[in-house]
């Protein structure tokens, strides 16, 4: 089924080339940030320097192995870091994420991406998140007692999207946050593989997608997802039970794969618009939010007040059940 998904996924993904090829470009200038923002002081790098780790570990249950990227100075001043697991989009490997992954470490996260190419069941995508938890007990690890492994999230790309809500679901509360980036519509999956965002029984989720994602993962539907299914953001937003922290934005002037920017969509996949620079910093700080407690990043989310619903000119369908 993981092929099949992949298969639609790569056919779909061609049909947005065609039906986008004159508003996406890779020469676009960045979407800057309004300085002094908190959105951009999230966009900028963390205090903590990166050490990337390619083939860190072996192995998934396809034999792919895990890339890591995490703080130079792990468990500085006593400091246990999150966790964060990647899934790859389609037919993609971590490498195409490396901007965004390594921006996340130099906030203080290690994450762990298996070079998986379909993690749509979301099985492996925990995997790797267990693996590091795994790597907190044992003595001879990098990462032993450095972690803090109760505080994990979960963050992915398109088909990667959709697997990290399923390994949310799925991990009994282990997994406490997830953020999908371009969620594909339930029309490119089958039963098993899809996001079915009525499951979502804890944890808290943060979607994200481009305006100009239109055939893979479309802002809206024209008929009710209560009987067309979930095709679109809002209605994977709406089908989340509101006792789940949730909230919902889409950036402007973005497409499919800009989240793969190293940071300008030069060698980004195509569709891309401008590149990574709207994914770096509400993401990262819904994550510190989520699983820190950072109270500065809270605030972006909180309904109507927020910093993300004043941020009309870059954002929109700016939405959250995040109250206080």
């Amino acid at each position: 089924m993981a092929r099949t998904l992949t298969r639609t996924l790569a056919a779909l993904a061609a049909a947005t080339c065609l039906a986008t090829a004159a508003a996406a470009t890779a020469t676009a200038a960045p979407n800057e940030q309004a300085a002094g923002t908190i959105e951009s002081g999230y966009s900028a790098p963390g205090p903590w320097q990166v050490t990337a780790q390619p083939a860190f570990a072996c192995c998934d249950t396809t034999g792919a192995a895990y890339d890591v990227w995490y703080p130079t100075d792990l468990g500085a001043n006593g400091f246990r870091h999150p966790i964060i697991a990647w899934g790859d989009g389609t037919l993609a490997l971590p490498r195409q994420y490396t901007y965004l992954l390594q921006h996340l470490a130099s906030w203080g996260f290690v994450v762990i991406a298996p070079e998986n190419e379909a993690t749509g069941t979301g099985a492996d995508i925990a995997a790797a998140a267990n693996y590091l938890v795994q790597q907190n007990s044992t003595p001879a690890s990098i990462f032993f007692q450095k972690l803090n492994t109760g505080e994990i999230g979960a963050i992915g790309h398109s088909q990667g999207a959709v697997g990290v809500l399923n390994a949310m679901i799925d991990s009994g509360g282990a997994i406490k946050t997830a953020v999908p980036i371009e969620l594909p519509v339930q029309l490119t999956c089958l039963p098993g593989i899809c996001a079915d965002t009525r499951r979502i029984g804890a944890g808290s989720v943060f979607f994200v997608n481009g305006a100009q994602d239109t055939v893979i993962s479309p802002s809206t539907q024209p008929q009710p997802w209560q009987t067309s299914g979930l095709q679109s953001d809002q209605a994977y937003y709406e089908a989340t039970p509101d006792t789940v922290a949730k909230a919902w934005a889409t950036v402007n002037d973005a497409n499919h794969n800009d989240v793969q920017g190293q940071p300008d969509c030069a060698a980004a996949s195509f569709p891309c618009v401008r590149g990574v620079y709207s994914y770096l910093g509400y993401p990262t700080a819904w994550l510190l939010d989520q699983l820190t407690g950072d109270a500065r990043a809270h605030s972006v989310f909180v309904s109507g007040t927020g910093e993300l619903f004043d941020r009309t000119g870059s954002w929109s369908n700016q939405i959250s059940n995040i109250v206080s």
